[in-house]
């Protein structure tokens, strides 16, 4: 029945990568922390989070990510000043992100991909369903994909995996999922998964987008999970043993999702995100959307 399963309230996100696509942005500052607009990008993955209902976190980090722990804890002397000021709109924009939920952090250590970083959970979270958000995936809020995905977790148990279309020249970037439709159009039950899969060899254009909850079972089959692709522990291997064996942990659903994704993981895809949400922005947006315009129809070069 739903009503017995257990309301997932935790949520995880890896943030222990080197963010090496952006140097030298970052080679003293995590790449979650750079700007989008004016907040880290990292924030934004944890305002979705809480506003699915998620107000337990756990950060999976690593060297040289203090900053992180650093953002979404109290800064005394920041708010003292301002407060002397009486700058109240600074303040409370300051005060936002060590409010928003409960925070912990616990270290990867060795960097052997995103299921040895999920695996680092398992102490906190135990044997609850939880989610994972990876960082460069930003969600657009109007499009609660998290919060629909969590209905269905509740629904039907298991793991629930976020699924988006994409051309099939570019089905090698992510996992790939084969699927069988449900009775909800915008719900699949996946059979089976391939990690970055050329064109030829993927089981549809069904990209894993990074958004995820997980049936504590998956731990398990994560000890269990040898070097994939990359020579990394794959989720994506994990949820494809999950969704073959479901007596191991319950089904994997996907949910499709057509909103709105910015891409942050990528420099071309980063910078259309920033535009993106800048020219939608009320403070920013009339004023930016007009310079644009201008830059574009008069300034910039063919």
């Amino acid at each position: 029945m739903t009503h017995s399963r257990p309301r997932i309230s935790k949520a995880v996100i890896p943030a222990a990568g080197l963010g090496t696509r952006f140097l030298p942005a970052t080679k003293a500052t995590p790449k979650e922390m750079l700007p989008v607009v004016d907040k880290p990008a990292i924030q934004y993955v944890v305002e979705e989070a809480v506003s699915a209902g998620l107000s337990d976190v756990l950060m999976i980090t690593g060297r040289n990510k203090r900053p992180l722990e650093d953002h979404f804890d109290r800064n005394y002397e920041l708010e003292e000043a301002l407060t002397r000021k009486g700058d109240a709109s600074r303040l409370a924009r300051v005060r936002e992100s060590s409010d928003l939920a409960t925070m912990h952090y616990v270290r990867q250590g060795d960097p052997k991909g995103l299921g040895h970083a999920v695996l680092c959970a398992e102490p906190h979270v135990s044997d609850q369903p939880f989610a994972v958000l990876l960082g460069d995936d930003l969600i657009d809020p109007r499009d609660p994909l998290l919060s629909r995905m969590i209905e269905i977790q509740e629904r039907h148990g298991g793991s629930v995996v976020a699924l988006m279309k994409v051309e099939p020249e570019q089905i090698h970037l992510y996992g790939s999922a084969a699927i069988v439709p449900t009775g909800d159009d915008d719900v699949v039950q996946v059979t089976d998964l391939v990690e970055k899969p050329e064109a030829s060899q993927a089981p549809s254009t069904y990209a894993i987008i990074g958004r995820y909850v997980l049936d504590p079972s998956v731990f398990e089959v994560l000890k269990k999970t040898g070097p994939g692709r990359g020579g990394e522990i794959q989720l994506t291997d994990a949820l494809r043993e999950l969704a073959q064996h479901t007596e191991i942990g319950g089904p994997v659903h996907g949910v499709v999702f057509t909103g709105r994704r910015y891409d942050t993981g990528d420099r071309g895809d980063y910078l259309r995100a920033i535009v993106r949400l800048a020219c939608e922005r009320e403070d920013l947006g009339p004023d930016f959307r007009t310079w644009l315009r201008s830059y574009v129809n008069e300034e910039l070069p063919e």
